[in-house]
Order: C-alpha cells, then structure tokens, then sequence
C-alpha cells in the first residue's frame, strides 16, 4: 500500500491521484469514441460517467493502496490521459492499462509515463512480471510496448469479451531481470 499515493514526475509529466476535480479534463479524451476503440470500456456519455470511474479510483487507492494515476501535462496541468498498474501482490506481478487524449498521441507522452511507471514497478513495488495486453488491431499500442522494453509473448485467442464480440489479445511483458 502506498499511503500518500506517490507523485511521479518526469521531463514534461507528472503522474499523481485521479481527483475528483479531474472530472472535465477526464471527460474531454474518454469521451472521444476514436480513442475508445481500443480500449475495454465505452467512451464516457456524461461527466456522470467520468465521476463514476474516479468514484471508482478513490475507492481502489482506498481498498488495495493503488490505483490509476492521472497523466498531468507539466506546462498546463491538465489531465492528458491515465495509466494504471493493476497489481497482483501474492504473483508479484502487475498488468499495465493506459489512455491518452488523442490530441497527445505520437509525441513520446505513453514511452515517458509507461518507463517511469515500470520503474516505479519494479523499485518500489517489488514486481518480477509487468505485463499489457492490446487487440491486435492497436498496432500504436503494441508498437508501445515494444518500445520501453516488453515482449510479444504470444496472442491469447478469444480471451476477452469486448464491446458485443470476443476480441484475441496480444500479450507483452517485462521481467524485472530484463530491466535491470
């Protein structure tokens, strides 16, 4: 457990708690249907949607000591995305989960939160295993992975249940003594 929750800063970012003033910044990617695509969950309706998932949030930093930081954009300070660690403490391992604005993507933003958050990982929360899955369509996320260090280790076929049909997902991973 991570009593305060951590800030974590880096060139241009800093990564923080999802707070309930983060409602509108949240709202204005999650509820873009391009980003959404993607990702497990439908683009946000209503700002009640988005109080919902930080509803959500503060009940997991509350519960497990953890949960989704807010990716804050240095020069503004608004709220550009999320990204999580869902953390499996007895397997010492996490699954790495993000969304960032649309209006951020292709400028390096998910390479600078996602090292600084397997960093954070495999330091401070002990990790031997981080891994992501995406849709195999995703090929920006999956290029992602690849680029701060995980590994394609296989497709899960028809693994998970997304958006009215079962969707084959692509696993990636990084091992604590491959970062090292």
């Amino acid at each position: 457990m991570f009593l305060p929750y951590p800030r974590l800063d880096t060139n241009r970012l800093f990564l923080r708690q999802v707070e309930e003033s983060d409602t509108e910044d949240i709202f204005a990617y999650a509820s873009d249907p391009l980003l959404t695509t993607h990702v497990t969950w439908d683009a946000h309706q209503t700002l009640q949607d988005t109080q919902n998932f930080i509803q959500f949030a503060c009940k997991q930093y509350e519960e497990n000591g953890v949960g989704p930081w807010a990716i804050v954009w240095k020069e503004t300070n608004q709220v550009i995305g999320t990204i999580d660690l869902i953390w499996n403490k007895k397997h010492h391992s996490a699954e790495l989960a993000y969304a960032i604005s649309r209006e951020f993507w292709r400028q390096g933003i998910g390479t600078e939160a996602i090292r600084k958050i397997i960093d954070f990982g495999f330091n401070k929360m002990e990790l031997e295993r981080i891994q992501a899955r995406c849709v195999p369509e995703n090929i920006a996320s999956y290029r992602l992975m690849e680029t701060v260090g995980m590994t394609y280790e296989g497709t899960l076929r028809k693994s998970m249940f997304r958006k009215g049909k079962q969707d084959d997902l692509k696993m990636y991973a990084i091992l604590q003594s491959e970062y090292l």
